[in-house]
């Protein structure tokens, strides 16, 4: 039973195809970070990294991190999977009950979130660098000089900065789109009578806007956390989730968490179509 859902987290076919369209995705989520940073609008942002950064290759900056938190998620969350319903069932022939597998299967891929995180971290640094003064940028070259450097000049706590706020995104987003997806299915096709493909994708898009709406400011307040520096007197901007809620909430309302929307949704929509 491990075994088999191993297997299947582990194929490298599909960890391949995955890889594939993060990459071709990820100009969207570079546009995202950058509006949650307040650089602009998608269209400012966009011109703004071909006129100063180097052309449309400064579209991919933190993609070697993107590409590494895949394989590393998987791993972990297949790994996890295997021990714990082992441990849990004291059989492995033995099969899962309803509440074992989602037990199982929630802390699999809490563990499998919670590992991928310093590499979100590393991404994120990247892709947000050229919105600093050029005295305050990083410079990391690649996921493993970033995850070198924070270790060696912040230590290994910083690497998990964000991580509440990025497993309950997580948390959100699957929800939405697993929950969403069902009956928009069925209403599109047997109600509306449209045919399987087209009521696939027309769920597809509709569980995808769901899981959005609901993650997006999760995800705007991890962004905060994981690019914020200390200023002049080594004192941060955010103390952590809440106190950014607060001040967020204070200085640019609701509307300020759902910065980046359309690109969110067009990625997350995407790769949910694809997947």
């Amino acid at each position: 039973m491990g075994n088999e859902k191993k297997r299947k987290n582990m194929d490298p076919v599909k960890i391949g195809l995955n890889m594939l369209s993060v990459s071709l995705l990820q100009p969207m989520d570079i546009i995202k970070v950058r509006m949650q940073l307040g650089q602009g609008s998608g269209a400012q942002i966009a011109s703004n990294i071909l006129k100063t950064e180097g052309g449309y290759a400064a579209f991919y900056r933190g993609l070697s991190a993107a590409l590494l938190r895949l394989p590393l998620h998987k791993a972990v969350q297949a790994g996890s999977y295997s021990v714990i319903a082992t441990t849990v069932t004291e059989d492995n022939r033995k099969p899962l009950s309803l509440g074992q597998k989602i037990m199982v299967n929630s802390t699999a891929l809490t563990m499998g979130w919670a590992f991928s995180i310093p590499t979100q971290l590393a991404e994120i640094r990247m892709q947000a660098d050229a919105t600093f003064p050029t005295s305050k940028r990083r410079n990391y070259t690649n996921v493993f000089n970033a995850l070198h450097r924070i270790v060696a000049d912040e230590g290994v706590r910083v690497l998990w900065r964000g991580s509440v706020p990025e497993i309950a995104k997580q948390y959100a987003l699957t929800t939405g789109c697993l929950s969403g997806y069902p009956p928009s299915f069925r209403y599109l096709k047997d109600s509306l009578g449209f045919g399987y493909t087209t009521s696939m994708i027309g769920a597809c898009a509709i569980s995808s806007f769901i899981g959005c709406a609901l993650s997006l400011p999760f995800d705007y307040v991890k962004t905060q956390l994981q690019t914020m520096q200390p200023d002049a007197y080594g004192k941060y901007p955010y103390t952590g989730s809440f106190d950014c809620v607060r001040k967020t909430l204070k200085t640019g309302g609701l509307p300020m968490f759902y910065s980046g929307f359309r690109f969110y949704y067009f990625r997350v929509a995407a790769l949910t179509m694809f997947f």
